[in-house]
């Protein structure tokens, strides 16, 4: 099955053509009709002026800046576990944006990022007559402003508008990763650049705002399905003990929130395990006990991408994702019910723990490393005795966030770390490491959480070529069959560390294949910049062009700012069965970053 993999940006449509004035003389009447044509005039030349100099609109058509941007896509509510998501609907239009009437291009499935259900959302299907929820929508209208890059230099991490190399007349719009005067490095998903002075590359870090940003949802607590539970499914969120000891956590009765009144000696925790139902559960229903549905490692999974058009019948297995992503997020609400003890957070990559600790009486925090004794940044926190917080903790380019209360937490030193040997996941022992990489504790502290999300960090893929569209991986040319597996076989490699060593002791996750551009020995020129798509998957962008692999500053149009209308919203008209897009969709709109 093919994967859209180019992204252009095409002009929003002209203001329609006005009708010549048919009035002669000099009455009232002509006069008000060549009044309101200067006017217009006026208007248009002003217009004119400011598309050239200021801004102008653009309209999103693929899927290759997903979720920040949305290309022409599916809004689906998941019948399951009404998780809202949005699927690729662009082969159903041409690249001009004008519907394809051929029912072969249809989009006809999609698959939910936290129950894994796949849901029909043809338009044949009678189940579905009358929603437009079905049928596809074009994509987000977003300002491009030209006047940033004309007083200073671009940044990295903007989201940029650019004139195709290999197509000036077609406009794209990428994500900036790459700068002039330096050579750049894709490995493990991450960015490396080395300029000319420097010795060896460095890891490129997004600032704690793109990093919010450019998360992506991994499995949302709010969103359980119930049918789940129904045929014995695992929670993904499990109390962490053998035994039932006083201040263990309790899980609700919704099992949407979990609890612990603080009263055991030690640590208390509950951790988040990657346990994902396929087509083999859903499709089948088979439902396996408990001890059978292992969890499986995180990985660079796309809804987006996942969608079913008539024609190929089917989805494929790189859209369930074929890499391994241990750069994670906690975002939660903890509602402190006491006033002494300790809120703790922990995130795991490559075996490797990482820690918050955060004193609820004074709001005082702290960061550690497993095996990095040395390092331990402390900072003031709003956490201040009881009430409600909004915690996030992320470990994001090696580096260690924490937001409280949407604010990020300034620290004593910075939270970037050295490289450390952790590029490799690892389960072993009673912790399970990747395989239970994300966990919220207490000690003596009286806790509530509630609205547990699990984010995942942009997986950028190794890849410098046009090979296999299709199947895009840095596993391509490694001595491994990952791009031939199916559904239930990635599953279980993703689940069995036995299967993680080739045959010759390697370890699978070391032959992941790294890229320099724009090549091994030479750095970009001073006007050239590398940009990628944030669905790497699904993205033509510089790592894959032919003729070269970069943007040369002469065809830069402007940064990517605001998303003014995004498609609208349905309103469902009762006892017809039928809804329409009209409310304006206000949540869609805001700044791109």
């Amino acid at each position: 099955m093919s994967t859209p993999t180019s992204a252009p940006a095409r002009p929003a449509a002209p203001p329609p053509t006005l009708p010549e004035g048919t009035g002669h003389g000099t009455s009232h009447f002509s006069r008000g009709v060549r009044e309101t044509i200067e006017c217009v005039a006026i208007a248009f030349a002003l217009a004119f002026l400011f598309k050239t100099f200021e801004a102008e609109a653009f309209v999103i058509p693929t899927g290759s800046m997903a979720p920040t941007l949305m290309g022409r896509h599916k809004d689906v509510v998941c019948p399951e576990c009404d998780f809202r998501y949005s699927a690729s609907g662009s082969e159903e239009a041409d690249r001009d944006g004008t519907l394809r009437m051929d029912p072969r291009y249809d989009v006809i499935a999609c698959t939910c990022p936290n129950c894994r259900y796949t849901v029909s959302v043809d338009p044949s299907d009678p189940a579905n007559a009358g929603r437009a929820a079905k049928l596809s929508y074009s994509g987000d209208r977003i300002w491009v402003s030209k006047v940033p890059y004309n007083l200073m230099e671009p940044r990295r991490w903007d989201v940029i508008v650019f004139r195709f190399p290999e197509e000036a007349e077609t406009y794209y719009i990428k994500r900036l990763v790459g700068l002039p005067n330096e050579q750049l490095k894709i490995h493990h998903g991450d960015i490396y650049t080395k300029g000319v002075d420097d010795a060896d590359f460095v890891i490129q870090r997004k600032p704690p705002d793109k990093v919010r940003a450019m998360s992506q949802v991994v499995y949302d607590n709010d969103y359980v399905a119930d049918s789940l539970a129904a045929h014995g499914w695992p929670l993904r969120w499990q109390v962490w003990s053998e035994q039932e000891t006083p201040g263990d956590w309790q899980v609700s009765e919704d099992t949407r929130s979990y609890q612990t009144d603080g009263s055991g000696a030690g640590e208390a925790w509950i951790r988040y395990q990657h346990i994902v139902p396929g087509q083999a559960n859903w499709g089948r229903d088979r439902w396996p006990p408990k001890a059978a549905s292992p969890p499986q490692l995180i990985t660079d999974f796309y809804a987006f991408n996942t969608r079913v058009v008539r024609s190929e019948g089917g989805s494929f297995p790189a859209a369930l994702g074929l890499h391994w992503v241990g750069d994670l997020t906690l975002d939660c609400e903890v509602d402190v019910q006491g006033t002494a003890g300790e809120l703790l957070l922990n995130l795991c990559k490559g075996g490797r723990q990482f820690r918050c600790t955060i004193d609820v009486a004074t709001g005082q925090a702290g960061l550690s490393i497993d095996g990095v004794p040395d390092w331990k940044p402390t900072a003031a926190t709003d956490v201040r005795g009881g009430g409600k917080y909004r915690v996030m903790f992320a470990n994001v380019d090696q580096q260690l966030l924490l937001w409280v209360n949407d604010k990020v937490v300034a620290f004593d030193e910075p939270t970037s770390y050295p490289y450390l040997d952790n590029d490799r996941p690892q389960a072993t022992g009673r912790d399970r490491g990747d395989l239970a990489p994300v966990g919220i504790g207490s000690r003596r502290a009286a806790l509530a959480v509630n609205h547990l999300r699990v984010l995942r960090d942009v997986y950028y893929i190794a890849e410098k070529s046009r090979y296999a569209r299709n199947v895009i991986s840095d596993f391509r040319d490694q001595n491994t069959s990952m791009v031939q597996m199916n559904a239930e076989e990635l599953a279980d490699f993703f689940a069995s560390p036995e299967k993680w060593q080739t045959p010759q002791g390697r370890n699978v996750f070391d032959l992941r294949q790294k890229v320099t551009f724009p090549s091994d020995d030479e750095p970009f020129g001073p006007d050239q910049f590398f940009v990628l798509g944030d669905n790497s998957p699904a993205s033509s962008d510089a790592r894959l062009w032919s003729s070269q692999n970069y943007v040369q500053r002469d065809l830069l149009v402007g940064k990517a700012l605001f998303v003014y209308w995004p498609h609208p919203l349905d309103l469902y008209i009762p006892l017809t069965n039928i809804s329409i897009g009209v409310i304006p969709n206000f949540p869609g709109m805001g700044f791109i970053r």
